[in-house]
């Protein structure tokens, strides 16, 4: 499950249809990577970073920094 992203859709006011549309794909799409059931392809996880002005990392709960300016993958 890909608590996060329900969590910064739902504090920009966004419903799962306007957020899909941002994405450029459906609804059921959208609703499926929010309930963890379908995996989040890059290119979406890219753009929902930008979108909500975080990072992946924070996305996908590797850091609690909603800063998107930190990463943590490749860093020792």
């Amino acid at each position: 499950m890909y608590r996060r992203i329900r969590d910064l859709r739902e504090d920009a006011d966004l419903t799962q249809s306007q957020m899909a549309k941002i994405l450029s794909c459906s609804q059921q799409v959208y609703s499926n990577y929010e309930l963890g059931q379908r995996d989040i392809p890059t290119d979406i996880l890219i753009a929902l970073a930008r979108f909500h002005k975080t990072s992946a990392d924070y996305i996908l709960e590797i850091t609690d920094d909603k800063s998107s300016d930190k990463t943590t993958i490749g860093r020792p």
